[in-house]
Order: C-alpha cells, then sequence, then structure tokens
C-alpha cells in the first residue's frame, strides 16, 4: 500500500506555502506545464550532449542513460543547513576516529560498546590495515552521508558510505543547469554556491600527502571507461585538474608509487581512487584484478603515497555498523549525536530477527553490504508474493540483513508526466576531512519519480534535484 502520510518541503499545515519556498512557489504558478516541459527537454538534450550519463549494468536496453533531472528545486533554509553541517561533521569526525582505533588499540571493542564478532568478522575489515599509520589520522577522507527527513519534519541519517560515494558531479552539473534555464530564480533567491567543490576536493586530498611533500602530485584513480560512475571520475579530473588514471598507467619502484608519462615516471603522492578495496593490489587481495597496482599496498604501508579514502575504512559504512555510530560519537568525542539514527533492528540478534519476521509488512530490510537500492524489501509497498519470497532468504541468511521502520520520507514538488506532483526524496551531503573539515552547502537530493516509490537510488529509475540552501 502506498505511504499518505509524509512532510512536504513546500506546504505546511492548512496547505500555506512555507517562507523559504515563497518565491519558487510563485514562479511554479506563472510557469504553464508547456513552458515547463521544453525546459525539462531542454536539460535532457544538454545533459546528452555533455555525455553525463549513468551505467547501469544488466539493462538490455543498453549500458548507459541519463540520470532524470527534475527542474523543480529543492530548498533548505539557512538555520536547517547549520544544524546539517554540525551534525555531519560530529558523525564524520566520530567514524574516523572509529576505524582508526579498529586498526590501532581497538579501545571501543575492549570496552564492550560494540560486539567484537561485528567488527572482526566483518567483510569489510582488513588486516592488511593493522597497525598503519595514515596521514592526519584521516581514513574517510571524502563521505557521502544519507540525510531523509521524516515525521514532523525531524532529520535522520539513513546510511554512511565511506568507500567511493558518487553523485558530487549530479551535484554541480544541476547547478550550472538550473542557473542556465532559470536565471531570475536565483536573481530573487540568495542560493548558496556550490561551484568551489572541485577546489575543496584537491585542497583536501593536497592536505593529506605523504610527509615532506610540499607540492604533491594528485590523481584520481579510475577503473575505467566501463564503470557506472566513469563520467564522475572524469568530470572530476578534470574539474580538479589533475590526471586520470588507471591501474596500468601506475607502477610501484622502493615503495614510491609512479605515474607512466611521456617525459618518464612521475611521482604521485596522492590517489583518489574510485575502485574499491578488493582491486587495488593484486598482490595482497583479488589474484585476478587487472585494474590494480602490484606493490600499491606496500606503498601505503611504508607512507609514501595517500590513498582517499583508506583502505579498509569500508568497514564503518557497512550497515551492521550503522546502528552503533551514535555510541561512537559518546564514546570519542564525548557528545551526544546532533543528527539521528533510524531505529534499527540486527537480524543476526535472534529476538529483532523474530520482530522482523513478524512484521515484514511494515518494515524495510536491507542487506548489510548492498548497495544501490538493490537486494532490499520495502514492505508497504510490496506484495504479498514478494514478501514471503523474502522471508525465506531472511531466514536462511539472517546475518546479512538488518531492518529498519518505513519511514515517511519527505516529498518535494516535482514535475512528472502528469504535472507538479510530489515525490519522495533524500538528501546526500559531500563532507571532505583533511587537515580540516569541510562541505559545500547542500549536496545531491535524489527523487523517487514513480509515485508512492522510496527508492531515490538512480540504479532504480530516480533522479536528481538541484539542492539549494538558502544564506541567512
Amino acid at each position: 500500500m502506498p505511504i499518505t502520510e509524509f512532510y512536504d518541503e513546500m506546504t505546511g499545515d492548512g496547505g500555506l506555502v512555507r517562507p523559504h519556498y515563497a518565491d519558487v512557489s510563485k514562479w511554479l504558478d506563472k510557469m504553464s506545464a508547456e513552458r515547463l516541459d521544453r525546459k525539462r527537454a531542454e536539460a535532457h538534450a544538454l545533459f546528452h550532449r555533455s555525455g553525463i550519463t549513468f551505467a547501469v549494468y544488466g539493462e538490455d536496453a543498453g549500458t548507459e542513460r541519463l540520470i532524470p533531472f527534475d527542474i523543480i528545486p529543492r530548498i533548505i533554509t539557512a538555520s536547517e543547513w547549520s544544524t546539517l553541517k554540525r551534525g555531519l561533521k560530529q558523525r564524520v569526525m566520530a567514524l574516523n576516529a572509529f576505524i582508526r582505533d579498529i586498526y590501532h588499540e581497538r579501545a571501543i571493542l575492549k570496552d564492550g560498546l560494540i560486539p567484537p564478532e561485528d567488527v572482526l568478522g566483518n567483510a569489510q575489515y582488513r588486516q592488511e590495515m593493522i597497525g598503519v599509520a595514515v596521514a592526519h589520522d584521516v581514513y574517510a577522507h571524502i563521505a557521502g552521508v544519507d540525510i531523509v527527513r521524516a515525521g514532523e519534519g525531524e532529520f535522520y541519517v539513513l546510511e554512511d558510505n565511506l568507500r567511493v560515494p558518487s553523485g558530487v558531479s549530479y551535484m554541480l552539473e544541476d547547478r550550472r543547469m538550473m542557473m542556465r534555464l532559470f536565471p531570475e530564480l536565483f536573481a530573487s533567491n540568495r542560493v548558496a554556491p556550490v561551484d568551489h567543490y572541485p577546489n575543496l576536493l584537491l585542497d583536501t586530498m593536497r592536505s593529506v600527502a605523504p610527509a615532506g611533500q610540499d607540492d604533491p602530485t594528485v590523481v584520481v584513480m579510475t577503473p575505467g571507461a566501463y564503470n557506472s560512475a566513469y563520467f564522475e571520475h572524469a568530470f572530476l579530473a578534470q574539474q580538479m585538474g589533475v590526471e586520470l588514471v588507471e591501474g596500468q598507467d601506475l607502477f610501484v619502484a622502493d615503495d614510491q608509487v609512479y605515474m607512466r608519462t611521456t617525459q618518464g615516471p612521475r611521482r604521485i603522492d596522492v590517489i583518489y581512487r574510485r575502485i574499491d578495496d578488493d582491486f587495488l593490489d593484486p598482490t595482497v587481495f583479488r589474484k585476478d584484478s587487472m585494474l590494480g597496482v602490484p606493490g600499491l599496498l606496500q606503498a601505503y604501508r611504508a607512507g609514501k603515497v595517500t590513498l582517499a579514502n583508506a583502505v579498509g575504512g569500508g568497514l564503518a559504512d557497512d550497515k551492521s555498523i550503522y546502528p552503533y555510530v551514535p555510541e561512537m560519537i559518546r564514546f570519542y568525542l564525548g557528545e551526544e549525536p546532533i543528527l539521528k539514527n533510524v531505529p534499527t533492528y540486527r537480524c543476526r540478534d535472534e529476538g529483532d530477527l523474530s520482530y522482523v519476521l513478524a512484521n515484514l509488512d511494515d518494515l524495510v530490510v536491507k542487506e548489510v553490504h548492498g548497495a544501490g537500492g538493490y537486494g532490499m524489501l520495502v514492505g508497504p509497498t510490496s506484495s504479498k508474493a514478494q514478501i514471503e519470497a523474502f522471508r525465506e532468504r531472511l531466514v536462511a541468511s539472517p546475518g546479512k540483513y538488518i531492518a529498519q521502520p518505513t519511514l515517511s520520507l519527505s516529498a518535494c514538488p516535482t514535475f512528472v508526466e502528469s504535472g507538479v506532483a510530489p515525490r519522495h526524496i533524500d538528501l546526500r551531503p559531500f563532507v571532505l576531512s583533511g587537515k580540516e573539515v569541510h562541505m559545500v552547502p547542500g549536496g545531491l537530493t535524489r527523487v523517487a519519480l514513480t509515485e508512492g516509490s522510496l527508492v531515490v537510488n538512480s540504479s532504480q529509475g530516480g533522479g536528481t534535484k538541484d539542492t539549494w540552501v538558502l544564506e541567512a
């Protein structure tokens, strides 16, 4: 059954438009459906011409498509963003402290705050990182934290993405598109800029270079053109003014990483890698990987190169670790969490599993290692047959799943085939951690374009919106 109760981002009690949406509401009232449709088609054509595509594996229709772009912005007030910014910084600092602790003292395990088996038996835990010192103790240099608004409008963290979080290129391109299509909206609204993100990213990368490197060389490492997010890899390299490389472009000599160039080998100090741990170094991880660099981990362990994000950091964004983040904040920072977690049931726990099996109709069940909206059940919008089929998978392998209440995600006006209608959204701000923590105002708003759907992932047919943070 569809979820009908949700927080409306634009309209409050009694159908009154919220003050920060006043200008956009008036603009929408003046816009005909025909003009909105023309502008949407123009955006589609411009995105297509620019090659802004996203590969979806297994689609019969082709390997690449455009992510649908919605031309009605999502707006966040300055005070809301202030709270989000403080909460995001707090959360990412605690996650960084947790990763460092696990590969060194393991104090949080010794104090019994997290069961050791949840950490040391986790698929993302890397023994190879035990005792490895990384620059400035930063492990999650780029974090994409998924935020949802539910209930009466309260923000919740849905999940943490610390391995190779994607989507920031769409945040930047969505803003450019809106400024091109509707400059009049920016003349009447003080929208905080986001176009300085590539500079912040490069500064962050340079700040965590190995000691003694005053003018470090940074590269972006991609698995190649067939990766689903290759456009973003190329885009960010171009925007930062650095080289885009594949594993075959690099080699290791005397524990130092070099890039092959027409002028000869060039030393590399920082690698912003968009490739999973398993494929980084075939001498340590997957022996069959043709994507990595033999000897890379040894150079990393020797402190001769920085990898962003750090090897083994995926431990902290695993969904089975997510329930413990509030306790991490208290343990490492001595603070109360500013942003709340969604209540979470760990299906490996017998009591939690019994509750989940008895309430599948009302819950969202996710694979702990899952991503992209795959391998999950949204109980209220699933058929009885789908629920029963998922029940069998859950009983067979309970440790692979967590479950959460089905949140009625907030909705924002969205231009769909039937006209302007509410569609459910989330927000992925991007947090950069180097010598300091930085973020640009807002992030990537993803929207579930299907009526009633709560799955916003682009791989599942979701779209994106420009996210406005209004300056005070």
